[in-house]
Parts: structure tokens; sequence; C-alpha cells
């Protein structure tokens, strides 16, 4: 199948893909209107129709609205991938407030920031969570806890058998109700909202955090029209798509830009199935790979290294696999070959970022596929090449420069930041801060992420963020993180460290004091100590001449996320 934008692409004249109208909650009472039977969400062996997902989600939406939610307001969800997410979200906007999701890996210090920065009043979090939150609450300026659990969704017998297995491993919460704090099971008993859902796309959906140059942490406000439009992009891109017959692996976390839109907002939008699961274990993964037999599986590079070096990956029949898409990081040449040449799927790498939506670019699902390009951009979607100086002069094709983007999907601004913003949007185009080069034919290659920007995992960590944690030590002199090639993650966290004058230190003093302060895959896993660290004549370290020397002499660990 061959595309007009693609044979003919320019990148001063995108192909449109038409006016963007409604919000993201008539995007589920449409899918529930038109097939309520239908399987929306798989979960651990439950299954939710569009229509009991439509009527559990209006039950919330109405148990918010007598909490006293109301339009604009910001409702934050600390939750793994299942059933509750999906509701929370969707009831959340139901009643035109601000949904924000929350990375449940966040430490209370992060975890706290963030709440208080989006100014959320309420939370819902499941119950191996709330300790964490207690922490936080007192600063926070949370009006209500909504407390659920996995046991909540879970088909009998496992819901029965939940809490007892949390019992024996000594996670069990002793959880009840009480004053700010209540149960998810009693918020369903509520009518359905009869109301109808907003109607105007310009208002803001959601905040999605993100890092920056600072390594403070700051939100994408995203509308309703940015996240829709991107949906409508992606659609147009893949018209082979079967509405109502698609089986998507929602695996990607909800929490984040990528799997918000490709496994949530998007399948939705075909009336797909979702099979839910809330992290990547391999056997948990077969399992559910076994039993739906998906025909889209949207992933990030790690994902599709730990299938092809799985011992028994030859022993599933993964036939049923007809788009696969890879973005977050790169994705090795060789990682793609191999995968296809196990499943005879296509794997489509792609780029995004969560200031637009996130997609942009990604390769097509059929014809030319040139070895390490990002593809083209999503129709609707203008972009440049500028130089790196000053950002004013658009570079011809083949010149390396700063990526920057015009399109319907691309964010509002950032969160209450306007000095962010006003770096990030220029006279309507987003400066991305990554460079990339554009050929001839109309193809992209990112050059290189964001300078200093890691990424592991589909995880994007800030070098400040740990770096910041590492001066709080008493025996560190000088330090400095950076991304570290990894087989299975795409990159690690190395740190490299000047200890204080006599002060001896050891890798697992320093990992151990991260652990507190730092989500789990932001603990350094390569720790290295120097005498000096290489600097420019002004002072600035080198993270480029770290990265390019190579693994130097001194002691060093890896540890385990």
């Amino acid at each position: 199948m061959t595309f007009p934008w693609v044979e003919h692409y320019d990148p001063g004249v995108p192909a449109e893909i038409g006016p963007v109208s409604g919000t993201i909650p008539q995007l589920l009472l449409q899918a529930a209107q038109k097939s309520p039977q239908a399987p929306a969400l798989a979960f651990f062996g439950r299954t939710i129709s569009y229509g009991a997902l439509a009527d559990q989600t209006a039950r919330l939406a109405q148990a918010f609205r007598n909490l006293g939610v109301v339009p604009g307001e910001r409702v934050a969800f600390l939750l793994p991938n299942c059933p509750q997410l999906v509701m929370t979200y969707h009831a959340a906007l139901r009643l035109g407030a601000v949904a924000v999701p929350l990375n449940p890996l966040l430490s209370p210090k992060e975890l706290n920031y963030q709440l208080i920065d989006s100014g959320a009043r309420w939370l819902v979090v499941p119950d191996h969570l709330l300790p964490k939150v207690e922490e936080t609450r007192a600063k926070a300026n949370l009006a209500q806890v909504i407390v659920t659990s996995r046991a909540d969704y879970l088909p009998w017998p496992l819901s029965w058998l939940y809490p007892l297995k949390a019992r024996r491993q000594g996670s069990a919460t002793g959880f009840k109700p009480g004053p700010g704090r209540l149960a998810w099971r009693g918020l369903l008993k509520n009518r359905p909202l009869d109301a109808p859902p907003p109607t105007d796309p310009g208002e803001v959906a959601v905040l999605l955090y993100t890092g920056g140059t600072t390594g403070v942490p700051k939100a994408a406000a995203l509308t309703h029209a940015n996240l829709l439009a991107n949906v409508a992009q992606i659609n147009a891109w893949l018209p082979q798509v079967r509405y109502g017959a698609e089986r998507l692996v929602g695996l990607l976390p909800f929490s984040h830009s990528f799997g918000l839109t490709v496994c949530l907002n998007w399948p939705i939008s075909q009336g797909a199935l979702i099979i839910v699961l809330p992290r990547f274990e391999i056997q948990m993964f077969l399992k559910a790979l076994k039993k739906h037999r998906p025909t889209m599986l949207p992933g990030v590079p790690t994902l599709f290294v730990a299938l092809i070096n799985h011992p028994e990956i030859s022993r599933y029949d993964l036939t049923s696999l007809w788009a696969c898409i890879s973005g977050s990081a790169p994705l090795p040449l060789e990682v793609r070959d191999r995968f296809e040449s196990l499943t005879n799927c296509r794997i489509l790498e792609g780029y995004g970022l969560t200031e637009a939506g996130p997609v942009t670019h990604i390769n097509p699902i059929e014809g030319r596929r040139p070895p390490g390009s990002i593809g083209l951009p999503l129709p609707g979607t203008a972009v440049r090449i500028m130089d790196q100086e000053t950002g004013t002069q658009e570079l011809p094709s083949g010149e390396v420069g700063e990526l920057v983007l015009q399109g319907p999907q691309v964010m509002q601004g950032y969160w209450q930041k306007s000095g962010e913003t006003n770096l990030a949007l220029r006279d309507g185009w987003l400066y991305t801060g990554d460079l990339a080069r554009m050929e001839a034919d109309g193809y992209f290659y990112i050059v290189e992420r964001k300078k200093d920007m890691i990424i592991s995992g589909g995880y994007n960590i800030y070098p400040r963020e740990v770096e910041e944690v590492l001066y709080q030590h008493p025996g560190v002199k000088e330090a400095v993180a950076l991304g570290w090639p990894d087989d299975y993650r795409g990159e690690v966290v190395k740190v490299v460290i000047v200890p204080q004058d006599g002060t001896p230190l050891t890798a697992g003093e320093i990992q151990a004091f991260c652990q507190p302060q730092l989500a789990a895959y932001k603990v350094p896993k390569i720790i290295e100590f120097r005498r000096e660290l290489p600097k420019s004549q002004v002072g600035k370290v080198l993270r480029r001449v770290l990265r390019d020397e190579g693994a130097a002499p001194g002691p060093q660990v890896t540890g385990n996320a």
C-alpha cells in the first residue's frame, strides 16, 4: 500500500488529517454504543466489555462529582496498568477535570514534588503503594486518597488468593477506609453519571511529567485536541486496522505518553481489545501471547531484545502479529531483523516526545524502511532541521541540526512554567533538543538524543536528578551521571565520582544512599571513582569525553534494578 505523503513528502506542506473535534471520553462512549458486548480490557483472566467499562467509568465519575471534582481540577493516579487506571482517566475527563498520570516507580520525594506542582487534590493509589503516599501526604494538598487493589479486578479464585499471598509475603497493608481515605469498591456503588461529556477539544486533558535541561520535572499540558489528533494521525498511517478485530498488548505504562496514546487512546478509538499487563515479566507476557494471540505489539527495544533471547521463544506461535511499533530508544538493526524472522511481523520504528502527544515520525508498514531511520512525519506534521547555534536558520537535507516540529499534536505548553514553555515553543514550532538530519527522500534520522538525557528501558532519566542526590552524600566531592550502553535496557545510569580527599567510598554505599531517594531505574548501575573529571576551559564537565573514553580503570559495580 502507498501513501501520498510518503511518495511526495514535502516537509513544508504536510498532508492534512482533517479537523479534530470532540473529547477523549467520547472515544469510550462511542465504542460502548457501537459494540457494548465487545471485549475492551483483558486483565489476568478477567475480560471487561466496552459496555461494562463505560458503565463503571460513569459510576466513578458520579463518585468524583460527589467528592467535589469540578472542571479544571486535577485528579492524579499512581497506578500500574490496570482497569482502575483506565476508569480513573476517563472518569476524570468525563467531568472536565485534568488527569495527572504518575509513575508508580517514583520515590516519595519525586511524588511529593509532582503532586504539589500539579495541585492535584485527589489521588487514586493501589494498596501496596499507600505507605509511599502517606510519607508525602502531609505536604501535598490532597483532599482524598482513593485506595484500590489488584484483587478488585481479578477473577475468582485469584481475587480470593491475592490477599492471602500478600499476607504471606508481608506486603499486605491492612487498609481501612477513614477520613481522607476511601475504598475503590465503595465508589462504584454510585449510580452512573448521566451528564454528557465535555465537548471543547481545546481544554487541557492531561498533565504528563517529563524532565528538562535543568533536571526539574515539568508537566506537558496536552489538550483533548492534541491527543485526538495523534490518534487520527496513527489511524491515517495504518488504514489496515480493522475496527473491533485488533488485539493489542498494553504493556507500555499508561502513565507514559507512549503508552497513553498508543496502548490506550488509540486502541479504544478502534474498538480493540487491550491486553493489560502491569509490568514486563517474561513468563506472564508469553502466557498472554499464547492465550490472546495479539495482532499488534507496541514496545521498546528492551522488550524485543528479551523476546528474541528467550530460550523457549520458538515454542510460541507469534504469527497472529501483523504490526509492532518500537519507540523511546533506537532499535538495533540486528534485533529488528531477528524478531521479524521469528514472527514474519514488521516492526515500525518511530520517534516522538511527550510534548507532541507523543508520536511525530514512524516508518511505513509497507515499502522502504532505511536502516536506522525513524521514518517519515505523520500526516499533519511539519518538520524542519534548524542550525544548533541560533535555531533560526533552516538547514538543507543531509546536514545535522536541531529537529523542530509543528502540528496539531504539539502541546499547549508546560504547566505553570512560562520560561520553559518559551524556550520549547518558538513562533509556533516545538524545539525538541534532539539532533537529526533529513535525507533528500524525506526520511529522518536521529543523530543524538537530547544531549544528556538517559533512556533506560523506555524511561527518561535526566543526569541532574541523579547528581543532585549524589552531592548530598558527604563523601562526594564531584559527580557526573551519564548513560551507558546496556544490551537489555538500552542504557543504564553510570556515575563517575571524585571522592572527598581521604574519604573511602564503595559502590555499594553509593547505591544504598541513592535507593531511598530515586526510582529504581534511576539508581546508578555502574559506579566509577576517579581523582578528577575532564573539564573544559570554563570548568564544565565534558560528558562526551567520559563516554568516548570507555570503561576506565577504577572500581565498578553492576546492580539490580
